[in-house]
């Protein structure tokens, strides 16, 4: 049960990691400065899709380009992965 309450803490964190990379890539961009490179925010996406999927909605950022389009289809594997483990360990249980 420990470990589970560990991964999940990791996952939650990867999601808040990823909302303030978008907010910080937003906030870079309005000032004109050095940005977070795609692929980084692509990746992040793919680990944290909660909150870069919140993050793009919040800031409105990124949302227009069609590879961040991605965050939907990874948000959508996350949840049905999300959903396969719970019943599994329901199983368990």
């Amino acid at each position: 049960m420990q470990n589970i309450l560990i991964l999940l803490a990791i996952y939650i964190l990867l999601n808040i990691v990823s909302l303030f990379a978008f907010a910080l890539d937003k906030r870079k961009a309005a000032k004109g400065k050095w940005r977070t490179p795609e692929k980084k925010l692509l990746l992040l996406s793919f680990l944290g899709p909660f909150g870069a999927a919140f993050g793009m909605r919040m800031f409105r950022h990124k949302t227009m380009k069609l590879k961040f389009k991605l965050v939907y289809i990874f948000l959508a594997l996350h949840i049905v992965a999300i959903c396969a483990i719970v019943m599994f360990l329901a199983d368990l249980i």
